[in-house]
């Protein structure tokens, strides 16, 4: 089995460089999120629900 590098990205919506932003990739079946200030620090994992339910706490605050 080979491992695969996640193919991170960030949204169109994040500014530009600044480097406040969260950065998603796919891994396996699951939804990979890091700050992109530290890009070679640790991210979490999470399904896509739970990312969708955070998305929507987010956007209450």
């Amino acid at each position: 089995m080979t491992a695969v590098t996640p193919v991170w990205r960030k949204s169109s919506y994040s500014g530009g460089n600044q480097g406040d932003c969260i950065e998603l990739a796919d891994i396996s079946s699951e939804v990979g999120v890091r700050d992109s200030r530290n890009t070679q620090g640790p991210y979490l994992t999470m399904t896509r629900e739970n990312l969708a339910a955070l998305t929507e706490i987010l956007k209450s605050i």
